[in-house]
């Protein structure tokens, strides 16, 4: 067990005295909890309704919608002919609408549907009912200190996400912070 509660994984952990240990358990927690909540999930949305793909390209596009599908293979972190293959088949489902931008007939904005709209929300919606009864049955002590590490969680992601855009477009050079 390590510090935070969790079994090493078969490669094992750094040290503990090294400044990477609590990191390697947070990714083994982190890997877990979306394992088992995906999972869980599933019950409401069986995987060949809705790839977890299909999940994340509609929350980001709930998140910024007009996107077009270079940014969105960028923020996604995938290959754009990936992405394009992605979108196409949502568009054919009826999750996305795919839109010429204009002044530029090469280049598409991408938003969702009514009925994309409504799956994304059912996805949700099920997350939370999952989430939420595992979290009724924590003491309250352990819900509070997860509901605290919420914002450090997404600070941290909002500066691993920058890293790795300035390291993306300047290889060998990521001395640039966030302010």
């Amino acid at each position: 067990m390590n510090t935070l509660g969790v079994p090493a994984s078969p490669a094992g952990p750094p040290a503990q005295d090294s400044p990477g240990a609590d990191a390697w358990s947070l990714t083994g927690v982190i890997t877990r909890l979306r394992r088992v909540l995906r999972s869980s999930v599933r019950q409401d949305f069986p995987w060949e309704s809705l790839p977890m793909a299909q999940v994340e390209v509609l929350q980001r596009l709930a998140d910024e919608p007009g996107i077009g599908v270079r940014d969105l293979a960028a923020r996604q972190r995938l290959a754009t002919n990936t992405v394009s293959s992605l979108v196409q088949q949502m568009v054919t489902s009826g999750l996305v609408n795919r839109t010429p931008r204009p002044g530029d007939r090469r280049a598409v904005t991408l938003n969702l549907t009514p009925t994309g709209t409504e799956v994304l929300s059912a996805w949700q919606a099920a997350n939370h009912r999952r989430l939420g009864q595992a979290l009724q049955q924590l003491p309250r002590s352990e819900q509070q200190a997860i509901e605290n590490a919420i914002p450090a969680l997404a600070a941290l992601a909002e500066l691993l996400e920058f890293e790795d855009e300035l390291q993306s477009r300047n290889p060998g050079q990521h001395d640039e912070k966030p302010s």
